[in-house]
């Protein structure tokens, strides 16, 4: 048989699968499956020659003499697995009909927020990776159902992000409101044309943005009552700590001793110093009276002076240069201390600070003609932002002064000092600054203040039934709270 002896030979090569599916057609099966191959070969030729017209020698077709090759496991299971592969085609068209379906939808959505044109896209990149499920029965009308199924899935899906997306629009809203700008104090300048023709320039000086709020609310922490208020230097500052029932001469020259004293230390250190000098300074001579005077200091021994104020810092410094100003005292002001900031000035020890500040005390000359900027004032202005950052103005005390006195109102000059040294003793600290208590920090206003500091300070007035501020720093933290809360629901 030839089926047999093509298997004996060897195994048959399969023919090409890219049969034509009217091949089938030349495959005619007869119900007589006992008979041979060759016989049913004859049978053929013998119908063929009775009725075919044509005569001569019978010649097979192709179909036939290719179905004396055929061999099962090649062409047939070929010819039925191409549909298969038809399907198989006609899925992954429907599979990637669906992302550019997505991305569509993503085109339609471009015109909507950030954050939701953010989510969409991430929600369509998603999607398309997923595999979509479809059932091997080798029908491509049930693939391309699966496939679009698939997709309405992925569209209702969309769909329901989207609902979410006002409540997402509006959070993203707020946040990008724009927050207020604080600026520092800066010269303005401006062209100014006069009748005659002539232009000329005028320069200003711009206050700092906010100053009067932060400076009224500090005074109410400073007035009796307040977070602020009974600070070292209202009892024990250098104005508060002369004598009451002594001269006036002796009242000024107790004034300069303290502020010489005070540099680089505390109040209440200087205050001990000061009451020590008032009590335990030896007279100047027999019978006359002991305590803290010109004469006094000018008689006093070097030695002894050093051991009374040796609680101050640098009190080896300190000890020359008012055994020093006493003599000149003497000599140049008659006894008396200076009525100018430049005689005050070229007292050994002395700087502008305290020039300015016993020029304007009480029992000092009482007059103002500039700022006291100690390290509370250069501090507490710098950390506010009045002077540009890493300007000349912000890097000493001498700076911070000239800077405020270009555009503080004069009637204040004298009163910042008082302010900001008590504000900065009792509540903004250098170290350990009390953040929960000033008004400042609770208001949002201070960017410098410690958050947990505040939100504890909060907690506590919300539990004694006090008004509770939420400043404009806090903005982001509410904004990343309500969003935090919106992705949990």
């Amino acid at each position: 048989m030839a089926t047999t002896a093509a298997t004996a030979a060897g195994p048959q090569q399969r023919r090409s699968s890219r049969v034509a599916a009217g091949s089938l057609a030349r495959f005619r099966y007869r119900e007589n499956d006992d008979s041979s191959d060759s016989d049913s070969v004859d049978l053929r030729k013998a119908r063929a020659v009775d009725g075919g017209g044509g005569g001569g020698d019978y010649k097979l077709s192709d179909d036939e003499s290719s179905l004396s090759e055929l061999s099962f496991h090649s062409d047939i299971e070929d010819a039925i697995a191409s549909p298969k592969r038809k399907t198989s085609t006609k899925a992954r068209r429907t599979r990637t009909t669906a992302p550019s379906a997505a991305s569509s939808t993503a085109k339609v959505s471009a015109g909507v927020s950030k954050r939701k044109r953010a989510a969409t896209a991430t929600t369509v990149a998603a999607v398309t990776t997923l595999p979509l499920h479809k059932k091997r029965n080798g029908a491509t009308g049930d693939a391309t159902v699966k496939a679009e199924e698939g997709f309405l899935e992925i569209k209702r899906e969309i769909k329901d992000e989207e609902q979410h997306e006002p409540r997402l629009a509006s959070i993203q809203q707020k946040s990008a409101s724009p927050r207020k700008v604080r600026k520092p104090a800066r010269t303005i300048t401006t062209k100014v044309h006069s009748a005659d023709g002539a232009n000329k320039e005028e320069t200003h000086v711009e206050p700092p943005t906010d100053w009067e709020l932060f400076y009224n609310l500090v005074m109410e922490m400073r007035l009796p009552g307040g977070s602020a208020s009974n600070a070292a230097v209202d009892s024990m500052g250098c104005e508060s700590l002369a004598t009451a029932s002594a001269t006036p001469r002796d009242r000024r020259f107790h004034t300069l001793v303290a502020l010489m004293l005070s540099s680089q230390t505390k109040d209440t250190v200087n205050a001990v110093t000061m009451a020590r000098l008032q009590s335990e300074l030896p007279p100047h001579k027999p019978g006359a009276p002991a305590g803290l005077n010109l004469e006094n200091m000018l008689a006093v021994d070097p030695v002894l002076l050093n051991k009374l104020i040796w609680q101050v810092g640098f009190h080896n410094n300190k000890t020359k240069y008012l055994k020093q100003a006493a003599v000149i005292l003497r000599d140049q002001w008659g006894g008396d201390i200076p009525p100018t900031v430049e005689g005050l000035m070229a007292l050994p020890g002395v700087g502008p600070k305290m020039a300015y500040l016993c020029l304007a005390a009480k029992n000092g000359w009482n007059r103002v003609e500039g700022i006291g900027v100690d390290v509370h004032v250069h501090r507490i202005t710098n950390m506010w932002g009045w002077q540009k950052p890493g300007s000349a103005a912000a890097k000493t005390p001498e700076g911070t002064r000239l800077a405020l006195q270009s555009w503080l109102p004069r009637d204040k000059w004298k009163e910042i000092n008082w302010l900001l040294v008590g504000f900065g003793q009792a509540v903004c600290l250098p170290q350990g600054a009390k953040c929960g208590d000033c008004t400042l920090g609770l208001r949002g206003l201070c960017r410098a203040a410690n958050r947990k500091k505040v939100a504890e300070g909060r907690k506590r007035r919300r539990e004694l039934g006090l008004e509770v501020f939420v400043g404009e720093d806090d903005e982001d933290t509410v904004i990343k709270n309500e969003a935090k809360d919106e992705h949990v629901h």
